[in-house]
Order: structure tokens, then sequence, then C-alpha cells
């Protein structure tokens, strides 16, 4: 996935973005300067419950 991603966006013109994460891929890192993308595993994902995290804020909970 990351690959494909990382080729799509030299594709696009967007240059060459920094990555971190590739060598275990558990959570990648793709930092394009104006967007950054998170690619996890799934059991990874479930791990660390982000989206309860950013319910919680969005709820108005502590940060």
């Amino acid at each position: 996935m990351t690959a494909r991603l990382l080729r799509d966006l030299k594709d696009g013109g967007f240059g060459t973005p920094k990555v971190e994460g590739v060598p275990a891929c558990d959570w990648v890192l793709v930092d394009t300067g104006d967007v950054i993308v998170h690619i996890f595993r799934p059991e990874v994902r479930d791990f660390y419950n982000l989206e309860k995290m950013w319910n919680a804020i969005a709820d108005g909970g502590e940060r």
C-alpha cells in the first residue's frame, strides 16, 4: 500500500515525501509536506484505538 501511494504521489507531480516505519510496516507515516498519511496494519490500528481518542477530543475531552 505504501509503495502504491508513493508511486501515485510521484506520478501526480507531488515529489518524494518523507517516509518512516517502512522496515517493520506496523505503522508507516508518509509526510508529503501538506498532508500526513498514516498506514497501519489492522492489529496495530486496533491496539492504538485512534477512533476512541479522536472521539474523546471531538466530544470536548482531554487532549
